[in-house]
This record gives C-alpha cells, structure tokens and sequence, in this order.
C-alpha cells in the first residue's frame, strides 16, 4: 500500500499514530455546537443568528467561520413563508 501511495512505511505509522491537533479539537468542537444550535432553531437560524446564539452562549468565534462551517456542513436555514389569510367563497352568479 505504501508504495502505491509513494509514502514510506515509517512516515505513513508516523502518520496513524499522529494525535489531533489543539486547532483541528476547536474545529470539531465548534461543528457540534454550530449543529445542535442550528437544529435547536428548527433548522431557522442561519449564520448571523447561529453566531450571536454562540456569543451570548460564552464562545468566541467569527461570523465568517460560523458562515464558512455551515456551508461546509450543509446546513441552510428553511425559509419560512408568512401566513395570508384567503378566502375560498364563491361570488353570486
């Protein structure tokens, strides 16, 4: 397998056995709170809303990478149409 992948025995076990990163812990750390405040909206918040949700919640972090996270998750808000109130009556012939 390594020399399909022209990678030496040694850098690839090096690589296996690498621990995350403190970057790449924050990463994942943020998706899960960006995803369990998207769902708790109902699917309605989109980034500015997801991103003050997490400010008034204690964490720091840019709308930008919120926007650039959501993107990259899939996660759109639903638009929601406003109610019109219709009236279904026949006129008088």
């Amino acid at each position: 397998m390594c020399a399909l992948l022209s990678v030496s025995k040694s850098g690839y076990y090096e690589w296996t056995k690498r621990k995350e990163s403190e970057r790449l812990k924050r990463r994942k750390k943020l998706e899960r709170w960006i995803r369990r405040t998207f769902f708790d909206s109902r699917q309605l918040y989109g980034s500015p809303k997801v991103w003050y949700a997490l400010k008034k919640q204690g964490i720091h972090v840019s709308q930008k990478t919120v926007a650039r996270i959501m993107k990259e998750l899939g996660l759109r808000s639903r638009t929601v149409k406003k109610y019109k109130a219709t009236t279904n009556y026949t006129t008088c012939p």
